[in-house]
């Protein structure tokens, strides 16, 4: 009896958790969205927004450390529970990161709100986002569903982002030689690229600890990341 007591007591202690992971991840979604329309838009307004909200999602990321943290030091758990446990927080760090990189591309909106618009950038980094933004939903079901299928679906899905960002970085290029005023517009626009490409590793990374909650392994092959000519970005 006093075994079912502590179990009940973990499963509540942990839907609790869960429960936090799900509105971190819709605060995570809506940012996606929002940065992506705010540059597309030019909504420097809702931008702020969306660079005031990055707030919230670290607060969130802290609470589910500190209730991870104490439940593992008051439930000792082990086997499959401690894999939950210990996905929950590697997916809400990389729900944090996706916010950084949402934020990011909202702080570069009011600066190019200054500048000359490089024809279709916006709307195809519009359709970026809004790929990895579908990345991240099907993610959170496949945790919630625990659906290895439907995870590994996300996981190839990445590579589809890969492209759309090295496709972008051509179209930066072009611009740039055509045009020298265009270089400053365009090297906002692949940092906003390349934000959205990591995201979409971040997502992936959601995807794989699924996989590894319910399998017990993390995927061996290697994801094809594509090649790119330039890998830094700020995160920040």
């Amino acid at each position: 009896m006093q075994d079912q007591h502590i179990a009940s007591a973990f499963d509540r202690d942990l839907e609790g958790i869960q429960a936090l992971i799900m509105k971190m991840g819709g605060l995570v979604e809506l940012g996606i969205a929002d940065s992506a329309r705010a540059l597309d838009t030019k909504d420097v307004e809702l931008a702020d927004k969306v660079r005031a909200a990055d707030k919230a999602i670290d607060a969130l990321e802290e609470e589910i450390n500190e209730e991870t943290a104490r439940l593992l030091a008051l439930r000792a758990p082990m086997g499959t529970d401690l894999r939950t446990v210990l996905s929950v927080m590697k997916i809400a760090g990389n729900l944090e990161r996706i916010g950084d990189y949402a934020k990011n591309l909202a702080k570069r909106t009011a600066v190019l709100v200054h500048m000359p618009e490089i024809d279709g950038a916006n709307g195809a980094i519009r359709r970026m986002a809004k790929a990895v933004e579908a990345m991240l939903e099907d993610a959170l079901d496949a945790y919630i569903q625990r659906d290895v299928e439907k995870a590994a679906d996300v996981r190839a899905r990445d590579h589809d982002v890969d492209q759309m960002y090295n496709a972008l970085f051509r179209e930066f290029l072009t611009f740039m030689m055509e045009d020298p005023r265009n270089i400053t517009a365009c090297m906002h626009l692949h940092f906003i690229a390349k934000n959205i490409e990591r995201m979409g590793d971040h997502v992936t990374s959601v995807a794989e600890q699924v996989i590894y909650l319910v399998t017990g392994e993390l995927p061996e092959d290697p994801r094809d990341k594509g090649s790119y000519i330039i890998s830094d970005v700020e995160t920040k």
